[in-house]
């Protein structure tokens, strides 16, 4: 029984005859149903029906609905509103243990140099408050020479060997014997000048480091740029130092004196950010925290040293 095929087309007649000659469409590609559409457009075109000839075209009633017309404000709104940026929770979990981290590190070393600074205290009031001490002092000045080259060999192995300020607890055992040394040669120095004098040094000088420790901490400007610059600046006030210690000066040695607190004021703000890390152009490794002691240490004696010479040169 032969099929047929024009009883299947649309608009085929009583006596299954189709309205147009199959072969109109073969050998185009066009299916049948599609060429019915195009050959016989309707009057007037259903706003739902998909465009045949631009299929990526959205029916008009769903144009109107896609540009919003007849939509609430508020839906509107959600309509043309961007779509959140994106943030990967492994970028977010990344820089909460950076902070962490930081944080971590900050603390390390402040308590480090807690308890130096405590140890230097307590090894400086020995020398200034113990009177048989303080004259054998008198007596032997080769006591605190003899101090500089175990203090200066100890600082530059500190400083240059990573192995030595990185490996625990080398590094710890190396930080504590330079400590002492450096508590011994200030109490020596220290034993030269009044008790009085030696009390307001301290006092001024844990003044002046906790304005520019809470400066560092809260200032936008950035003080680790100028580091080479006050190595330079570092290097004039020896020469000038040197100068003095010459000329024996009294208004030489009271500038000398003014110079270097200010000199090493800053160092120690610089110290601080490279701790802090963070905006900040230059940043140490949360793996130095010795070094970062090491310097914050440093800074604070030198402070120390200059104001003494200060209030002793006043007296």
């Amino acid at each position: 029984m032969e099929r047929n095929e024009s009883a299947n087309y649309p608009g085929a007649g009583a006596g299954g005859e189709s309205p147009f000659n199959k072969n109109q469409y073969q050998g185009r590609g066009v299916p049948p149903a599609q060429y019915w559409v195009q050959t016989h457009p309707p009057a007037s075109p259903s706003p739902y029906v998909l465009n045949v000839e631009n299929p990526d075209l959205l029916p008009p009633a769903y144009q109107h609905q896609a540009a919003g017309e007849g939509m609430p404000n508020d839906c509107l709104a959600a309509v043309h509103d961007k779509p959140p940026a994106y943030q990967s929770p492994m970028e977010e979990s990344s820089q909460f243990s950076d902070k962490a981290i930081r944080q971590a590190f900050v603390r390390k070393v402040y308590l480090i140099l807690t308890v130096q600074l405590a140890v230097t205290v307590g090894i400086i009031c020995i020398f200034i408050y113990w009177r048989r001490l303080k004259l054998w002092i008198w007596m032997n000045p080769w006591f605190t020479y003899a101090l500089f080259p175990a203090i200066l060999i100890l600082a530059i192995v500190l400083a240059c060997c990573d192995n030595a300020r990185r490996k625990f607890p080398l590094n710890l055992i190396l930080l504590a014997i330079f400590t002492v040394l450096e508590g011994l040669m200030l109490g020596s120095i220290s034993a030269l000048f009044d008790a009085d004098a030696v009390m307001w040094a301290i006092g001024a000088t844990t003044f002046v480091t906790l304005g520019l420790s809470v400066f560092a901490l809260q200032t936008k400007w950035d003080f680790t740029i100028a580091s080479g610059i006050l190595l330079a600046v570092v290097l004039v006030l020896m020469a000038f130092g040197i100068l003095c210690a010459i000329l024996r000066s009294f208004w030489l040695q009271i500038v000398y004196a003014s110079i270097g607190t200010l000199v090493f004021s800053i160092y120690l703000v610089v110290d601080t950010q490279l701790m802090l890390g963070g905006k900040h152009r230059y940043c140490l490794n949360p793996e130095e925290y010795v070094f970062a002691a090491l310097n914050l240490y440093l800074d604070i004696l030198n402070i120390f040293m200059f104001i003494l010479q200060l209030i002793g040169l006043s007296r």
